[in-house]
């Protein structure tokens, strides 16, 4: 059998559960016992990935954000999940830089953040049904 652990929480997509998501996700990965450089890029895509669900999948509205965790062997995989508005060209929302939402001081960032601070970041997404982005790091130790 596989070497798995598991956790999946939902919360609201409120800003301030924002930290809830990095801390619970620290939290979880500790029993591989990461380096703090390790926990600090883990919450960072974390609180990436959870503020672009409400900001850009809810649009401020509050719903429900689904976070998972999965150990396998060395490797944390990372889901968060929102049921928002979708997004219509996937890659064009990955480039540096773009953002829908100038208006709100968005740096166009956060999946580049993503793609830095994880070893893998993979987005599924449909038009109107929501956002799943999926993300893979390996804890050296």
């Amino acid at each position: 059998m596989e070497n798995t652990n598991e956790m999946t929480i939902v919360f609201d997509s409120r800003p301030v559960n924002e930290g809830l998501a990095r801390v619970t996700v620290a939290a979880f990965c500790t029993q591989l016992n990461p380096t703090l450089e390790e926990v600090a890029d883990i919450k960072t895509a974390v609180s990436e990935a959870v503020t672009n669900c409400i900001i850009h999948g809810y649009e401020g509205k509050v719903h429900k954000i689904r976070l998972s965790c999965r150990l396998r062997g060395r490797e944390l995989l990372i889901d968060v999940a929102d049921e928002g508005v979708g997004i219509k060209d996937v890659a064009k929302a990955m480039e540096p830089m773009y953002t829908t939402k100038p208006e709100k001081d968005r740096s166009g960032m956060g999946f580049t953040f993503m793609e830095a601070f994880m070893d893998e970041v993979s987005v599924e997404s449909q038009v109107g049904k929501g956002t799943i982005v999926h993300m893979k790091k390996a804890i050296r130790r």
